[in-house]
Parts: C-alpha cells; sequence; structure tokens
C-alpha cells in the first residue's frame, strides 16, 4: 500500500476518532438528545456558520461521490456516503480518496 493511501486511511481514522470524542463527550454530559445537539449547534452565529459550511461540503461531496462512482463503475466507493453524514466530512473525504485510489484491476 502507498504512503498516500496510508496517509488518507490515516486521515479517515483520525477523522472518526477525533469528532466521535468530542460528540460521545457532549451527550455524557448533556443527555443523549440528538435535537439538544442540534440545538447546540446553532447557539450562535459562529456555530450555525460552522454548521451550514459542513452542510453544503457535505452535498457537494456526496454529489461528487455518486457522480465518480457511476462514471467509473466504482460502487464500492459509495460506503464513504454514509460517513460522510454519520461521522462527518473529516472521515467521510479522507474514506472516499483511500477508497478511490485503491488499484483496479
Amino acid at each position: 500500500m502507498s504512503i498516500l493511501r496510508l496517509t488518507y486511511l490515516g486521515l479517515a481514522i483520525l477523522g472518526t476518532v477525533v469528532p466521535m470524542y468530542y460528540f460521545v463527550t457532549w451527550f455524557q454530559e448533556n443527555s443523549w438528545s440528538i435535537m439538544a445537539m442540534v440545538d447546540a449547534w446553532h447557539v450562535n452565529a459562529a456555530t450555525s456558520g460552522l454548521v451550514w459550511d459542513l452542510t453544503i461540503a457535505a452535498v457537494a461531496l456526496t454529489i461528487w461521490i455518486l457522480a465518480e462512482a457511476i462514471k467509473r463503475r466504482d460502487y464500492l466507493s459509495l460506503l464513504a456516503v454514509p460517513t460522510i453524514y454519520c461521522i462527518g466530512v473529516s472521515c467521510g473525504l479522507p474514506l472516499y480518496l483511500y477508497l478511490r485510489s485503491r488499484p483496479r484491476g
């Protein structure tokens, strides 16, 4: 496996572990309510801006992944789409790049 692929894989793992640490910590301190977390995301203009920034990036990345998967007939790379929305762009993007860069044959 190339250094580049290992880097993508490492970033995907890091993009899972770091956000999940903060999400789980927040849930343990504030209840396990998704709606409470959504409210926390919109506590001020700065956090709302970050939410919309990541939401738009997630939608754009999803469209790109879908278009590439259809064009390349690489349907395994579609595994990155649920990770974008269940974990975050910080995991979904490097995971997609890892899957896309695998040897084909």
